[in-house]
């Protein structure tokens, strides 16, 4: 079993050793090594690939574990951490976090069934309130005259744009093409459509 550290901090006024401390402090109690520490400099509105998320769930694989701080530090929304959360799970893979005291074993563990429904229905809420947010911006600026939508003859961006290595790197680990859509928030159908146009790989019937 290999045990990986993420450390997380969003700005240099933060301090990286007191979420080291923290984690070799549990470790220490509870008789495990850390194996490598992934530590991290990086607002957490950047992206998966710069916040080394990316690389931290390539190099784990069934039965390892992963230990952070604080939940906050996988992820920049309830969606995503519920979404890397999911992949670990599926995958096998624990999760240890010291500061909510939470030891996410795998998909027939009772505290982890609970605890993904919570996650869930807090990802729900999440969505619900974004997608209020949005209507209520649009139906403002629909009353100030602005003109909605896309310029006729505009090239449509994907979410996708820009994480073409990411999405390369975990093909070539075989992960799952719905591992994959979970990790970037993102739907299988989406997915599948942009490695197309990209020509990232070869589609296969059994995606």
């Amino acid at each position: 079993m290999k045990i990986i550290a993420y450390l997380r901090v969003s700005t240099n006024t933060q301090d990286l050793n007191n979420q080291k401390f923290e984690i070799l402090n549990y470790t220490n109690k509870n008789n495990l090594k850390v194996d490598e520490f992934i530590d991290v400099e990086a607002s957490s509105r950047k992206d998966s690939n710069t916040r080394r998320i990316t690389e931290l769930l390539a190099k784990v694989k069934d039965g390892d574990m992963i230990i952070t701080a604080e939940l906050s530090r996988l992820g920049r929304s309830i969606v995503e951490v519920i979404n890397i959360v999911n992949e670990l799970i599926t995958r096998n893979i624990r999760l240890i976090v010291i500061k909510q005291a939470l030891d996410i074993k795998g998909s027939h563990d009772m505290q982890s069934k609970i605890l993904i429904t919570l996650f869930s229905l807090l990802a729900e809420l999440e969505r619900d309130l974004i997608s209020e947010r949005t209507k209520s911006a649009l139906h403002a600026a629909k009353i100030n005259g602005k003109i909605l939508g896309r310029p006729k003859g505009s090239i449509s961006k994907s979410k996708l744009d820009g994480k073409e290595d990411e999405i390369q790197m975990f093909i070539q680990k075989k992960v799952s093409r719905s591992a994959i859509a979970r990790i970037l928030n993102t739907s299988r159908t989406n997915l599948k459509e942009f490695i197309r146009k990209k020509r990232l790989a070869q589609e296969k019937s059994t995606i």
